[in-house]
Formats: structure tokens, sequence, C-alpha cells
């Protein structure tokens, strides 16, 4: 999967626009994220402008993988 598709795979989930990010330079409060920054894919979730329980991959196919596992546990 790439992260392109995410929004739609998110939508037929049903998940809710604010609960994620994704290639957003800005933390938001509350959220999951994806984020490319410039040599590796990142996911995280963010709280109050901090990322915590980041993790870090080179294939963007896994990380999209990885950050919707941590969506669907929501």
């Amino acid at each position: 999967m790439k992260v392109s598709q995410l929004t739609e795979r998110l939508n037929e989930m049903g998940v809710a626009r604010e609960v994620y990010s994704i290639n957003s330079v800005e933390y938001p409060n509350e959220a999951y994220s994806i984020f490319w920054n410039g040599s590796e894919w990142q996911v995280y979730y963010s709280e109050r402008g901090k990322k915590r329980g980041i993790k870090k991959f080179l294939d963007e196919s896994k990380a999209c993988e990885h950050f919707l596992k941590q969506i669907s546990r929501m």
C-alpha cells in the first residue's frame, strides 16, 4: 500500500479525519501520524505537540501497514 491510498482506506474503515494526519509538518493533537521526513517514514502518536511511540521505516508499504494497525486499535 502507498500513502496516497491511505485516506481512501481510512474512509472505508470509517475512521474520523480528526484522529489521523498524513504527511503534515504540524503535530496534530491526539492523532496518529505518518510522515516522510526525506529519508524515512515515521509513524507515531502526536499528543500535546510531542511525538510518542515513533516507529521508523524505509519501506512505505510497511509504514502504511503499521499505521493502519495502530489506527485499528482505537
